[in-house]
């Protein structure tokens, strides 16, 4: 996910509230870490909606005959 041989320096204005309020949230200390972490999280979540997404849309799974009867009688002995 992450190529550090992929960097950028740039200056940004930073709200100092903000940062360490994000800083609280990720367990970061510094500008860099803060920022990089922020930016891998927001990458995951947006990849974890996707995931959901189709798994709730059952698009691109293959799921046959057998497949489901298992699922069925696993969950029918859970729930007794």
């Amino acid at each position: 996910m992450y190529n550090p041989g992929m960097t950028r320096r740039t200056t940004i204005e930073m709200d100092e509230h903000l940062l360490e309020a994000a800083q609280a949230v990720l367990g970061t200390r510094g500008l860099k870490e803060t920022v990089d972490r922020a930016l891998t999280e927001v990458v995951r979540a947006s990849r974890r909606r996707a995931l959901a997404d189709r798994l709730r849309s059952g698009a691109g799974l293959d799921l046959d005959d057998k497949t489901i009867k298992a699922a069925r009688q696993w969950r029918t002995a859970e729930s007794s």
